[in-house]
This record gives structure tokens, C-alpha cells and sequence, in this order.
């Protein structure tokens, strides 16, 4: 790729309902096939059984378990010698925002038996309230950069 040119990063309008433009990349994170009524309807329904549910507004639990999944370390394969270490290193901010949103989404999925919105809901209320396998994941993710701690002076 020639040096000089610069990527430019696609704005993502908000979405009808909430007026948010985290709730507009969320839907796109879930829709599926290019579905994109389909993941609409997932997600505000998901945001309808937040409401019943817990009482308070959908749009302040769901920022509120995003910020609980959001990663601030993570561990890169990094390349020294003839060996490969698991280097810590910072997330910074929209691929903090993106890995949440996946982890929710797809520990969600993994959830059987009931219908998405359903399972999408109880992860965001989950995750709200600091439980749940998306906010396990995130604590694994930490538990392994604070193990390869001795390997933070190779990052660069």
C-alpha cells in the first residue's frame, strides 16, 4: 500500500428510535446476512424486555454493559528471536467499543433454547450488572496480560 494515503473511516448514522449512533453499530453487529430489519427488530426488542424487566431505560443499561465488557488490556503475539510471546498491551478506544459489542453478541448467540432478543436481553442485563460470560471473557482477557506482565517491555 502506498504511503500518503490515509483511510478514511465511514460514519455511522443514528439509528431511528434512540438517536444513537452505538445503538446504530450494535444493530449492524448483530444483523446477520445483510438482514438488517431482522437485527432491528432483535435489538429493540431486546431493548423492550430491558425495559419490563429492570424498570430503568434500555439505552442506560445498554451503555452501561458495554463499559462493563470493555477490554483495557489484551495480549498480541509477538515475534522475538526464535520465540513467540504474549506481549500486554492497551486496547484503545473503538476496539474496545467493537470487542464488546462481539462478545456480547456472540456469548448471546451461544445461549439455546430461547429466541434472540430474549438472549440478547438477559446478556445486557447481565453485563449491566457485572455477570455473565461476556464480562468472563473480559476478566480472562485480563488474568492472561496480567500473567505476561514480564513480557510488556517487548511492546512497542
Amino acid at each position: 500500500m502506498p504511503t500518503g494515503l490515509k483511510f478514511k473511516k465511514k460514519v455511522i448514522l443514528p439509528d431511528a428510535v434512540y438517536n444513537d449512533a452505538l445503538v446504530a453499530k450494535f444493530i449492524n453487529q448483530v444483523m446477520l446476512n445483510g438482514k438488517k430489519s431482522v437485527a432491528q427488530k432483535i435489538v429493540y426488542g431486546a431493548f423492550d424486555i430491558i425495559k419490563e424487566q429492570t424498570k430503568k431505560e434500555p439505552l442506560d443499561v445498554f451503555k452501561l454493559a458495554i463499559q462493563n465488557v470493555s477490554p483495557t488490556l489484551e495480549v498480541k503475539p509477538k515475534r522475538v528471536g526464535g520465540a513467540t510471546y504474549q506481549v500486554p498491551m492497551e486496547v484503545k478506544g473503538n476496539r474496545k467499543l467493537s470487542l464488546a459489542m462481539k462478545w456480547i453478541i456472540a456469548s448471546s448467540r451461544n445461549k439455546k433454547g430461547k429466541a434472540m432478543k430474549n438472549r440478547l436481553a438477559e446478556e445486557l442485563i447481565e453485563a449491566s450488572e457485572n455477570r455473565g460470560n461476556s464480562v468472563k471473557k473480559k476478566e480472562n482477557m485480563h488474568k492472561m496480560a496480567e500473567a505476561n506482565r514480564a513480557f510488556a517491555h517487548f511492546a512497542s
